[in-house]
């Protein structure tokens, strides 16, 4: 092996926290006009539909009552926030084997739907990685998983989010 080649990207500290939750956040209550407000912003320049506003029209649905779009965020509000860590990179330093990072994306699985008065708790965990050699050599592909419950642990919303280092 050279000294630029690197055996595994993959460190002690997420093999330490792989499959284990990190700190939970909790929302505020949901309110109608949180979700009304969200909908109108969502569908600006059109009337949002009616399961997000009208509670009479939301009574005869099979939600018997006024739900939040499947794309809300209880989470957009003020809620008290972990120091965020610096990230990026550092002008004027060449980036290290496995400092390169890219977002590969999401892909979200919705569960039951927000209604007013819910209390959204959120939790996060690395899943698990995989490693591929690419043609940028060594590539690691970290998968982590975000959920969503709602305060009777009924699942809201699971997220998995693709890191990619090179």
């Amino acid at each position: 092996m050279t000294e630029t080649q690197v055996e595994t990207l993959v460190t002690p500290d997420m093999e330490e926290k792989k499959g284990v939750w990190g700190n939970e956040r909790t929302s505020y209550p949901i309110s109608e006009s949180d979700i009304r407000k969200w909908a109108i912003a969502v569908y600006w320049g059109e009337t949002p539909p009616k399961i997000f506003w009208d509670e009479e029209y939301a009574k005869t649905t099979k939600w018997g009552g006024i739900v939040a779009p499947e794309d809300f965020n209880p989470f957009a509000w003020a809620v008290p926030l972990v120091q965020p860590k610096p990230a990026g990179a550092v002008p004027g330093r060449v980036p290290q084997k496995g400092e390169n990072i890219l977002n590969g994306g999401q892909a979200d699985t919705y569960g039951v739907r927000m209604r007013p008065g819910d209390v959204i708790t959120t939790r996060t965990r690395l899943s698990h990685w995989e490693e591929r050699t690419g043609r940028n050599g060594l590539t690691l592909y970290s998968y982590t998983e975000t959920q969503w419950t709602n305060q009777k642990g009924e699942v809201v919303k699971t997220r998995i989010s693709t890191g990619i280092r090179y």
